[in-house]
This record gives structure tokens, C-alpha cells and sequence, in this order.
């Protein structure tokens, strides 16, 4: 396992080995000892899986309490993930990164606590699975705003086209607004 830096502080990018042949292939996901090796001491205690369709787009969400990490990935299909840094402390308060998450290119994205996440769909659905550290909490969901202009988030919307957002998605908080973690 390959674990990558990105330009948000402990936001990271996974590159699991994929041992593949003419039946198909193997990876591991998961193993929380060389997760530990790696400096990453996690306890997962929820696993969700979503199926969308392309032009849907879910998200930025985060939790105040029950605050949850998660490491995230698409088995069929692609998306363009983003993580916004909620944390006050941080230096990289208030920036985004995103990337492109596929069954082809296997990759995995891990987002702290602190985090505010989403992602689009760019193929014709995805399925995106994720492992989270802690239990969702509806009391405490909060959304940011996908389209916040202070964030910026250059998402692969195409020209002339409106993501489709949940009623929820589409009345998220602006950057000024948005709670934000110690």
C-alpha cells in the first residue's frame, strides 16, 4: 500500500497493490497493521456503500459530533472526490482537494476528521464505499455549500450543466457561515 500526500495536511491518497491475472484480481483494503506502520491508528465502526448516477453530487458533509474519518473508494464506475479543511488550527483551513476516484484506477482517498466531503459522479453511475471511525449522526450533519465561491471547488460539472443535489446538498452553508472544528 502505497500512501500518498496531497496538499491538505492528513489528507492522504491510497494506492493498494493489485495483483491481477486472466481471472481477474486481488487487492487488500484494508489491514489495520500496516495501516499502524504507516501512522495510521484506526478503529472503523461503520461501512456504507452508495450507488448514484452521472451529474449527481453528494455532499460537502461533516459531522460536529460523532465527527467521522473515512476511507473512501468507487468499486465500478468513477467520481471526483473533494475534502474542504474545517479545522481552525490547521494551515490548510478552508482548502479543498479533489481527485479522481475509479474502479480502474483503484484508488483510495482518506479523509480525517475535520473534513468536509463529497463527490460527483463523472461515469454513468458509481458505486463508492466507505469506511468511517465513527457512527453517523443525523443530529450533528452539517453541509457546506458545494459551490461556495471563498472554497472554490473547480468540479468537472460540464459546461451548462447543474449537478443534482438532495434538498439537503442544496442549502448548505457558505464558507462565512459554516461551523468549523478546534
Amino acid at each position: 500500500m502505497k500512501f500518498i500526500e496531497t496538499p491538505l495536511k492528513d489528507v492522504y491518497i491510497l494506492e493498494p497493490a493489485v495483483f491481477g491475472d486472466q481471472r481477474g484480481f486481488f487487492m487488500e483494503t484494508w489491514n489495520r497493521e500496516k495501516f499502524r506502520e504507516a501512522g495510521f491508528d484506526l478503529d472503523f465502526v461503520q461501512d456504507n456503500h452508495s450507488r448514484s448516477a452521472r451529474g449527481i453530487l453528494r455532499g460537502l458533509h461533516f459531522q460536529m459530533e460523532h465527527t467521522q474519518g473515512k476511507l473512501v473508494r468507487v468499486t465500478s464506475g468513477e467520481v471526483f472526490d473533494v475534502a474542504v479543511d474545517l479545522r481552525q488550527s490547521s494551515p490548510t483551513l478552508g482548502q479543498w482537494f479533489g481527485v479522481s476516484l475509479s474502479a480502474e484506477n483503484q484508488r483510495m482517498l482518506w479523509v480525517p476528521p475535520g473534513f468536509a466531503h463529497g463527490f460527483y459522479v463523472t461515469s454513468e453511475y458509481a458505486d463508492f464505499l466507505y469506511k468511517c471511525t465513527d457512527s453517523y449522526h443525523p443530529a450533528s450533519e452539517q453541509t457546506l455549500a458545494w459551490d461556495d465561491p471563498t472554497v472554490g471547488i473547480e468540479w468537472p460539472v460540464p459546461a451548462g450543466e447543474t449537478p443534482q443535489l438532495s434538498a439537503k446538498d442544496g442549502e448548505g452553508h457558505n464558507w462565512e457561515s459554516c461551523p468549523r472544528f478546534d
